[in-house]
């Protein structure tokens, strides 16, 4: 899933709009990623603040309606100057939600890279790619690629970030290759190249060497 609908659906089941079908899927992920249980956190606060807003926006609304329909005599008891300080205090209570919201949903300052993943021979009707964030826990890696067959029974697909020397840092390992999350704690200015082996559980650490997948990544601008 691409970074920004990402956000889009977390801020969905944060408000409870997400449908039935997707809200089942991402509360799985959310439920296995300390990341996006973070993230949605964030987007629970942001509603939270948004909603005591708009509550504090209509309380002078219907402050102001109420002294209009007083008696005269009455109503000059209220200036009508603290009603619009009123009004103006939430106004500004609002906007700073609102540019909030706007900050969790773009998160300007993350570090973004992309990789675009083609065949090899040993699987050349496969294809894929890969956005990777920067984070405070190490690189968030979104792997999404097709043309791969499900492995089990011991058989697995393992991804690597490879270096100009040619030195491989796994990152993760997976039975499907549609919407997996990975994570490296090396960056990807070090080691550009994105490799995905097949492999299976046999002690072995180091990579089978048959690729599957193979892309270099590039900054996102």
């Amino acid at each position: 899933m691409a970074g920004g609908q990402e956000t889009v659906d977390l801020a969905a089941l944060a408000d409870g709009s997400l449908s039935a079908d997707r809200r089942a899927e991402l509360q799985a992920r959310v439920a296995a990623s300390p990341e996006l249980a973070d993230r949605l956190a964030e987007q629970q606060r942001a509603l939270a603040l948004a909603q005591a807003a708009v509550a504090e926006v209509q309380a002078p609304d219907r402050l102001r309606a109420r002294i209009e329909a007083e008696p005269k005599g009455r109503r000059s008891r209220v200036p009508r100057r603290a009603v619009l300080a009123v009004a103006a205090t939430a106004a500004i209570a609002a906007a700073i939600v609102v540019v909030a919201l706007g900050a969790l949903g773009s998160s300007p300052g993350t570090t973004r890279f992309h990789v675009a993943l083609g065949p090899t021979p040993s699987a050349p009707g496969a294809s894929g790619e890969a956005n990777l964030a920067k984070t405070s826990s190490g690189w968030r890696i979104e792997l999404d690629a097709k043309g791969l067959p499900r492995l089990d029974g011991g058989s697995f697909y393992e991804a690597w970030l490879r270096d100009q020397a040619g030195v491989l840092v796994p990152v993760g390992t997976f039975n499907e290759s549609r919407k997996v999350t990975l994570w490296a704690g090396v960056p990807p200015t070090d080691y550009p190249t994105l490799t995905v082996t097949r492999e299976r559980a046999d002690g072995d650490q180091a990579s089978s060497g048959d690729r599957v997948l193979i892309g270099t990544i590039t900054e996102r601008r």
